[in-house]
């Protein structure tokens, strides 16, 4: 066993032990009420720059099995558990998740009290924090985590964007055949703005009968339009939207050319985009559990949440009106331009993990292009 030290921007100080990889991780600590999909969590993009605590008391009794990564690669900064689970049972496990940190070179911390470190970010804050095996002098600690200019400094979408265009084929996971890529192509075309893109954001793109082809972040406007989409997605991503100015611009230029669609960070890129403002939350919404009313239908969903900033619709002069709103705090979920084909959601209606109340955002997507 290996012991492991935890320390906060405020000092608060936790001893815990190793199950990841040996070595220091500094972010931006959160915590995530999800009872499932660690893997899911660990591998969704808007979790870069962040070290993320899981609420739920047992983690890593179900392993990893790769299929089910959101993403290339995990990039949450670090992981926090209370017990971890080193001896997992499921029939897709492929290793445990404490061999896939080490194997991703993510640090890991078990053995605190991760109730006592909620509430404390709950009354608190999310708070910058640092995480080490090498280092367990805590006045040490601190001092590194208190010259780390917060994860606001930098453009993180950048980051974890691809590099290059690609095609995505594959549908949502499907029993018997699991991930299957389609053979049909859609009837209309969507490029997607890859600030950080799940995969299941594209592979509900598949399902609601679009060809999906993913564009990096940082693409100009114009290219685009020479594509000519019938609509246009801007992903989730990671980081404060304020330093996305090439995704804002973009977004800019995009308005009124083609059907826009924003999720998460893409929502608070067209806000933006709109001459609006955005605004950080205490502790952000982070988990599975979040009851959203559509103000459209007057239906309430339980939806999968991922974000510590929120747009000011009311702040938005008028151009649009509020669609969705969070029954937790009454923050802002969801927005449509009151004369353009533009709409978008705060809230992640793809899930992976979560409930999949939302995912028919998608079919209003398309009946948004169609004119309906």
């Amino acid at each position: 066993m290996v012991k492991t030290m935890l320390v906060l921007n405020d000092g608060v100080v936790f001893e815990g032990i190793s199950f990841g990889a040996e070595g220091e991780a500094i972010g931006e600590v959160v915590f995530n009420t999800s009872i499932t999909g660690y893997e899911e969590i660990l591998t969704d993009p808007s979790y870069k720059g962040q070290i993320v605590t899981m609420t739920y008391s047992q983690i890593g009794n179900y392993g990893i099995n790769i299929e089910d990564s959101e993403s290339r690669a995990p990039f949450a900064e670090g992981f926090i558990v209370k017990e971890y689970m080193d001896f997992p049972s499921n029939w897709r496990a492929r290793l445990s998740l404490g061999d896939y940190l080490k194997k991703s070179g993510i640090v890991a911390i078990h053995g605190i009290d991760t109730r006592a470190l909620t509430r404390h970010l709950r009354d608190h804050g999310a708070q910058m924090g640092i995480i080490s095996t090498v280092d367990l002098n805590p006045e040490s600690l601190l001092d590194k985590v208190r010259k780390h200019p917060g994860i606001g400094a930098f453009d993180l979408a950048k980051e974890v964007a691809s590099d290059i265009p690609f095609p995505w084929w594959q549908k949502p996971w499907h029993w018997p055949e699991g991930f299957a890529n389609t053979s049909n192509k859609g009837t209309k075309k969507v490029v997607v703005y890859d600030f950080g893109v799940k995969f299941n954001i594209l592979r509900n793109l598949v399902k609601a009968g679009f060809s999906v082809e993913v564009v990096p972040g940082a693409t100009p406007a114009e290219k685009v339009l020479e594509m000519n989409p019938d609509g246009i997605v801007l992903s989730n991503g990671p980081g404060d939207p304020q330093t996305v100015t090439y995704g804002i611009e973009a977004a800019g230029k995009l308005m009124g050319k083609k059907p826009l669609f924003g999720i998460c960070l893409g929502h608070q890129i067209l806000g933006l985009a709109m001459g609006g403002r955005t605004y950080k939350l205490k502790f952000g919404h982070h988990g599975g559990n979040h009851p959203v009313m559509d103000l459209v239908t007057g239906r309430v969903e339980i939806t999968s949440q991922n974000h510590n900033y929120c747009v000011d619709v009311k702040g938005l002069g008028g151009q649009a009106v509020l669609t969705h709103k969070n029954l937790y705090d009454g923050t802002e979920e969801g927005m449509r331009h009151v004369e353009l084909p533009v709409m978008s959601v705060q809230h992640h209606p793809e899930a992976g993990p979560g409930p999949n109340d939302a995912s028919h955002i998608f079919e209003r997507f398309r009946k948004l292009i169609d004119g309906k």
